[in-house]
């Protein structure tokens, strides 16, 4: 895993501007993968940024790159909370919340849905998704839209727009630090 995954995956999650992202990376061992998630975290946590693998399976890693403090208010919000409580999380807490996220991805069998609450997708576009089985969308961007469309097309504009700065920033020479915006 290379930062330069994190710049292209993650990058409005650095500015700033979303609470989490998600990816996935091919690793050749486990020990190389934590010394790298090591050395990323003592770039990023005095950013307010944290990285952790969230799955690990058959060579591949699923990242998540998230703002901790963002994630609390995230997981407050009565839509999202009723759905955390749906499926046992403990939504007053934000680590126990990944952790159970953790597990989850590991031990059940469906794909947990809700994830999306963890990547800044509105809580009724979470639920919609899940209610709807991912049909009768709106519209699609980084996430189904089944709420407010031109909202969501905004942000999917933002995010995109962001990820361009970034990667321009990143090829000319700027460091993973130095992009990450402190919140």
């Amino acid at each position: 895993m290379s930062e330069d995954l994190i710049i292209r995956h993650c990058s409005p999650t650095l500015a700033g501007l979303k609470t989490g992202n998600l990816f996935s990376c091919i690793f050749k061992n486990k020990k190389e993968l934590n010394k790298i998630i090591s050395k990323l975290n003592k770039k990023l946590v005095p950013k307010g940024i944290r990285i952790l693998p969230l799955k690990i399976f058959k060579g591949r890693a699923l990242i998540y790159a998230y703002r901790p403090n963002a994630l609390k208010i995230d997981l407050s919000d009565q839509r999202a909370r009723a759905l955390l409580l749906k499926y046992g999380y403990l939504p007053e807490n934000a680590n126990a919340c990944i952790l159970h996220l953790i597990q989850r991805l590991h031990y059940e069998e469906e794909f947990p849905h809700e994830i999306g609450l963890f990547l800044s997708y509105p809580p009724e576009d979470v639920c919609a998704f899940i209610n709807n089985k991912a049909c009768n969308q709106k519209c699609t961007g980084c996430w189904k839209v089944y709420g407010n469309e031109e909202e969501a097309k905004k942000t999917f504009k933002k995010y995109d727009i962001c990820t361009k700065i970034y990667l321009k920033l990143w090829l000319q020479g700027k460091t993973i630090e130095q992009l990450a915006v402190s919140c």
